[in-house]
C-alpha cells in the first residue's frame, strides 16, 4: 500500500515546512525517484536541480534543501514530495509560459516603452511567469507612469489560462491626467533671479498661448536633468561650492498640479590659482601647457575644465593612445577662495588598429569606402584620422548616417578594430513617363542621374526627353577616382534640339550638339581644382527680332537672315571647397564654387563667364535640429575681342536667367530678368530683317514700344536665407532623409552692355515700359515654405512661396513641386 505522507509544502515567498501530524519523520534510503507533472521541463533538467540522488539517505532537513533548490530553478510554482517505501515522490505544477502579452487604455506611453519597463523585471513573451510577481508589475509600471506626471493612473493585470499550460497577461491602464507643473520656485539663489534659472530648465511652468508644443508636464527624469543644469551654470560661473541642498515636489489635492521648490547653496566665486600638470606627458610638457585654455587669475570655470580634459584626450588619441586618463582633482581653498587645478595624464598603453570593417554598404563597394579613409590598417589609432574618415564618407552623399565605433581585440590591450556602420540612401534621381499634351503633343522622357553607378562611386548620367517643343539626349560619365591620388577624370556628349519660345524665353529655336573632356585634382582635404575642354556647334533658326538680340545679329548674320550657326571650342577651370558636414542634408560647414569658362580665340564667338556660388550652414543647437542657411549666387559673362569694328558680346543663348525652385522661389522657371522688346516707329518695319514680322502702328508719326518674353542677362545675383527646422511629430529617424524650412529669397538678372539710354529720346510712355524691364535694380524678392526628402526616385523638393517684391507683369506661382534637384 502507498504510504502519502506530506513532508514539506513550500512557496517561493515565505517557504515552509510541514511533516505529519501522527508520526515523527524518519529518515530513510532512496531506491528511485519519480517527478510528476512536468510538461515543459525536461526529466534531466529537473533531476539535475534536485540535491537528491538514488542511494542517499534523506531526512527532514534534506528534504527541505531539496524543495528550495527546485523552486529556485524557478520553474515551478508548486511542489509537493512523498516517498512509498524508498520511492521519492515529487509532485511539481510548472510555472505558466506567457504566450501573449497585452496592453489596453495606454494612450500617453506607447506599448514600446512599456515592453522595454517589463524587460527589465524579466517579464517577456517566451518566459515562465511568476504568479507573486504580479503586484510587483503592476505597481513598477504604475511608478512608471508617476515619473511622467500620471499620478492619477492605476494599473491593472489579468491572467487569462491558455492550453497547454499557457497564459495571456493582460495589462489594463487607467491613465487619467498628466499633472502639470503650477509654479517652479528657487530659494537661496542671489546672483540670479528665478525667472533667469527658469529659463534655463526643461520642465516649464508657464507656456506662452502661441507655443503649441509646449507642456507643463511634470517628468522626474527631466527634473534631475534640469538640477544638473543649474548646478553646472553656477559652477561655470566660478561657484565650485554650489549645491543643491533639497528638493520638493508637493502634489495639489486633486493630484492634477504640482508645486517644485528648489533650495539652493550658491556658495561664493572662487578664482584658480595654479594649474599643474601631472602624470606621464611624454616629454610633451610645454605643448600641454601651451594648449591649456585655463589661465592662474581666471574666475574657475566647469565648462573649461571638462573641455580641457577633452582636448589633452583627443590631442594623446592622434598619437595612438585610444584609451587616455586625464582627470581634474580640484584643492580648494575655502579662505582665499581660490582654486589650484592638478589635471593628471595618464596616457596609457599605444593602440594600433588591426582592421577596419564596414557593415550596411549592401551597394557601395568597400574598395569606394576605404579610398576615403584616413586612418590605415596596421598603423597607431589616430582619433583625428578616424573623424576625418567618418566625414569624408559623410560628404560622399551615399549614406544617410556613418557611425564609427573602435572595439578592443579579445585578448590584447593594443589592438583594436575600427568599425563604420553606415546606412545607404539613394544617390541619384531616376524619371520615365509617356504622355500627352495639347501643347506638347506625345512626349517621352527618360532620365538616370546616378552618383554611385553600380556600388563604384563612379558618376553616370541619360538623359532622353523628347515632344513637341524638345528633344534631347545626353551621356555623361566621370571617375572621381582615375588615379589613387584622387586626380578624376570624365567625359560628356549631348544632342538638344529646342524651341525656346514655349519655356518662357524670347521665342527662337536651337539646336545644338557637342562633346566635352573633365579632369580634376585635390589640393587638400577641402579644396579641388577642376578643368575641361569641349566642343559645341549651334545652329540658330527661326529667329524673332528684338532690340537686345540686333547688336548680335549685326555683328555674326554675314547676310543669313534664316539661320545662323557657330563652332566654338571651349576651356573651363573651376576651384570647389567643401567643409560641408554631410554631401545630403549638410547641417554645418560652408561650400564654396567658382567656375571659369571661354572659348578659344578663333571660335565663331568670343566669349567668357564667371560663376560663384557659396553656401554657409549655422547650427543654432547642439543637435543640428535648427540650422541657419544663408546661401547666395552670382554670375557675370561677357565677350572678348573684335569681329570687324564691332566688340564682341555674350551670346544671348548663353544669357542667365533666374526663376524657380532652385534659384528664386515664388516666380515661374526663367521669368526673372531683362524682357525683349521691339520699337516701331510708323510704318517702318520690324528692326530686324530676321525672322517673322511684329505689329506695326497704323499713324505714320506713332513710335510702339512692344514688349516680349524673357531674355535673360550677362549679370546675375541671388541670395537666400533659410531657416530648417525639424518637422513636427515626425519621427527622429527620419531627421537625415526629410527636413524643412522657412525662407527668404531676393535677385535680379540684367544686362549691363545693352545701352537702354539710347531710347530715352522716345516717348516717355514707351520708354518707361523698356525701363521696367532693364532697370538693374528692380529685383524680386520672396517668403515661403520649403519642404525637402529623399525618395527611391531622387530628391524631391516642394515648395509654398509668396512673392514680397515683385511686378505686375512678373509670371509668379503659389507653389512649385520638383523632382530629382540637387538641394
Amino acid at each position: 500500500m502507498r504510504l502519502n505522507k506530506l513532508f514539506a509544502s513550500m512557496l517561493l515567498v515565505g517557504a515552509t515546512y510541514s511533516g505529519t501530524a501522527d508520526a515523527a519523520f524518519e529518515p530513510f534510503k532512496v531506491t528511485d525517484i519519480q517527478v510528476n507533472g512536468l510538461q515543459r521541463v525536461a526529466l534531466g533538467a529537473a533531476l539535475l536541480n534536485l540535491p537528491v540522488k538514488v542511494g542517499d539517505t534523506v531526512d527532514e532537513l534534506k528534504l527541505q534543501q531539496a524543495i528550495k533548490a527546485l523552486y529556485a530553478s524557478t520553474n515551478f510554482e508548486n511542489i509537493k514530495v512523498s516517498h512509498d517505501g524508498g520511492v521519492l515522490i515529487v509532485d511539481v505544477t510548472e510555472r505558466p509560459t506567457i504566450s501573449e502579452i497585452t496592453f489596453d487604455g495606454n494612450k500617453d506611453i506607447k506599448d514600446e516603452q512599456l515592453q522595454e519597463s517589463l524587460d527589465s523585471s524579466g517579464v517577456k513573451v517566451g518566459e515562465s511567469l511568476d504568479r507573486t510577481m504580479l503586484s510587483g508589475i503592476e505597481k513598477g509600471l504604475q511608478d512608471f507612469y508617476y515619473s511622467v506626471g500620471k499620478y492619477g493612473a492605476k494599473v491593472h493585470a489579468e491572467i487569462v489560462n491558455l492550453p497547454r499550460n499557457r497564459v495571456e497577461l493582460r495589462l489594463k491602464f487607467t491613465e487619467g491626467d498628466a499633472a502639470e507643473i503650477q509654479q517652479i520656485n528657487f530659494v537661496g539663489n542671489t546672483i540670479a533671479t528665478d525667472a533667469e534659472l527658469r529659463d534655463k530648465l526643461e520642465l516649464k511652468d508657464y507656456v506662452a498661448w502661441w507655443n503649441l508644443f509646449g507642456k507643463r508636464r511634470y517628468q522626474k527624469q527631466k527634473l534631475q536633468a534640469d538640477l544638473e543644469t543649474i548646478k553646472a551654470f553656477y559652477q561655470n560661473q566660478g561657484y565650485i561650492r554650489f549645491k543643491e541642498t533639497s528638493t520638493q515636489v508637493a502634489m495639489t489635492p486633486d493630484r492634477k498640479g504640482l508645486y517644485i521648490t528648489v533650495n539652493i547653496d550658491e556658495g561664493s566665486k572662487y578664482k584658480v590659482k595654479k594649474v599643474n600638470l601631472t602624470g606621464d606627458l611624454m616629454g610633451r610638457e610645454e605643448l600641454l601647457k601651451a594648449l591649456l585654455p585655463i589661465k592662474p587669475g581666471d574666475t574657475y570655470d566647469a565648462s573649461e575644465v571638462t573641455f580641457t580634459e577633452d582636448l589633452y584626450s583627443k590631442y594623446l588619441g592622434r598619437f595612438g593612445y585610444a584609451y587616455p586618463e586625464v582627470k581634474t582633482f580640484p584643492e580648494i581653498d575655502d579662505k582665499t577662495k581660490e582654486v589650484t587645478l592638478n589635471i593628471s595624464v595618464n596616457p596609457g598603453k599605444r593602440v594600433y588598429v588591426r582592421s577596419i570593417n564596414f557593415t550596411g554598404n549592401t551597394v557601395t563597394k568597400d574598395e569606394v569606402m576605404r579610398r576615403e579613409l584616413r586612418q590605415m590598417e596596421g598603423a597607431w589609432l589616430n582619433s583625428a584620422a578616424v573623424d576625418q574618415s567618418k566625414l569624408l564618407l559623410d560628404r560622399l552623399g551615399f549614406f544617410e548616417k556613418v557611425d564609427v565605433d573602435t572595439q578592443q581585440v579579445p585578448g590584447s590591450d593594443d589592438l583594436v578594430d575600427v568599425d563604420f556602420k553606415v546606412k545607404e540612401q539613394p544617390s541619384g534621381s531616376f524619371n520615365a513617363g509617356v504622355g500627352y499634351g495639347s501643347a506638347t503633343g506625345m512626349s517621352l522622357q527618360f532620365g538616370v542621374q546616378q552618383n554611385n553607378f553600380l556600388g563604384t562611386g563612379n558618376q553616370a548620367g541619360i538623359n532622353i526627353n523628347t515632344n513637341k517643343f524638345q528633344k534631347n539626349i545626353s551621356l555623361s560619365y566621370s571617375d572621381p577616382y582615375w588615379t589613387k591620388d584622387g586626380v578624376s577624370l570624365g567625359g560628356s556628349i549631348f544632342w538638344n534640339k529646342t524651341d525656346f519660345g514655349r519655356q518662357n524665353l524670347e521665342a527662337y529655336k536651337n539646336q545644338a550638339y557637342g562633346v566635352a573632356l573633365n579632369s580634376g585634382f585635390p589640393i587638400n582635404e577641402v579644396n579641388r581644382i577642376n578643368y575641361g575642354v569641349g566642343y559645341r556647334h549651334n545652329t540658330l533658326s527661326e529667329l524673332q527680332p528684338n532690340q537686345q538680340t540686333q547688336r548680335f545679329f549685326d555683328i555674326y548674320r554675314n547676310g543669313n537672315n534664316d539661320k545662323l550657326s557657330f563652332d566654338n571650342f571651349e576651356l573651363s577651370l573651376g576651384w570647389f571647397r567643401n567643409t560641408l558636414n554631410r554631401g545630403t542634408f549638410p547641417t554645418s560647414g560652408s561650400q564654396q564654387r567658382l567656375n571659369g569658362e571661354m572659348t578659344v580665340p578663333g571660335s565663331d564667338v568670343q566669349y567668357f563667364k564667371l560663376d560663384f556660388d557659396t553656401s554657409f550652414y549655422f547650427p543654432l543647437t547642439r543637435s543640428h535640429n535648427f540650422v541657419l542657411l544663408a546661401r547666395a549666387k552670382a554670375g557675370y559673362g561677357n565677350g572678348y575681342g573684335k569681329t570687324g569694328k564691332n566688340d564682341n558680346i555674350l551670346p544671348f543663348w548663353e544669357n542667365y536667367y533666374s526663376g524657380g525652385n532652385t534659384t528664386l522661389r515664388g516666380f515661374k522657371s526663367n521669368t526673372v530678368g531683362p524682357r525683349s522688346f521691339v520699337v516701331t516707329r510708323g510704318t517702318e518695319p520690324c528692326p530686324s530683317p530676321i525672322g517673322g514680322g511684329c505689329g506695326i502702328p497704323t499713324d505714320e508719326n506713332q513710335i510702339q514700344v512692344t514688349s516680349g518674353r524673357s531674355i535673360g542677362g550677362n549679370a546675375m545675383a541671388t541670395a537666400s536665407l533659410e531657416m530648417i527646422f525639424p518637422i513636427p511629430f515626425l519621427d527622429e529617424a527620419y531627421s537625415n532623409s526629410v527636413r524643412s524650412s522657412v525662407f527668404v529669397d531676393a535677385g535680379s538678372v540684367w544686362d549691363t552692355e545693352f545701352d537702354y539710354d539710347a531710347y530715352r529720346k522716345l516717348p516717355i510712355d514707351e520708354f518707361k515700359k523698356i525701363a521696367d524691364y532693364s532697370d538693374p535694380s528692380r529685383y524680386r524678392a520672396s517668403y515661403g515654405l520649403s519642404v525637402q526628402w529623399l525618395s527611391p526616385m531622387g530628391p524631391m523638393i516642394f515648395s509654398l512661396a509668396r512673392p514680397i517684391k515683385s511686378y505686375k507683369d512678373d509670371d509668379t506661382e503659389v507653389f512649385s513641386f520638383n523632382i530629382g534637384r540637387t538641394f
